[in-house]
């Protein structure tokens, strides 16, 4: 069974930065995708960032030149450093992998940013 836990959320004002970390245990394949996505209040989940097991990056637009994500695939984490924060990106943030043509979801973590 493959798990994902997630850190790193919080409170923080307009302008400042969080970096959220996620950690996949279990029977994952080498190749494989991590990523982020996130759900504010009466809004769909959508995609935030995502990274292959090969280095390949996609961002949303709003993340773009904003947020970074990398991965260390020894360890099978995947972390997500958001710069420039806007009281916008408050929603719970949910990391994801893709394993083995399976798509699994961390608990999700709560960033709030405030105005």
């Amino acid at each position: 069974q493959v798990q994902l836990v997630e850190s790193g959320g919080g409170l923080v004002q307009a302008g400042g930065s969080l970096r959220l970390s996620c950690a996949a245990s279990g029977s994952i394949f080498s190749i494989n995708a991590m990523g982020w996505y996130r759900q504010a209040p009466g809004n769909q989940r959508e995609l935030v960032a995502v990274i292959t097991s090969g280095g390949i990056t996609s961002y949303a637009d709003s993340a773009k030149g904003r947020f970074t994500i990398s991965r260390d695939n020894a360890k099978n984490t995947v972390n997500l450093q958001m710069n420039s924060l806007k009281p916008e990106d408050t929603a719970v943030y949910y990391c994801m992998l893709i394993n083995r043509a399976t798509q699994y979801w961390g608990q999700g973590t709560q960033v709030t940013v405030s105005s």
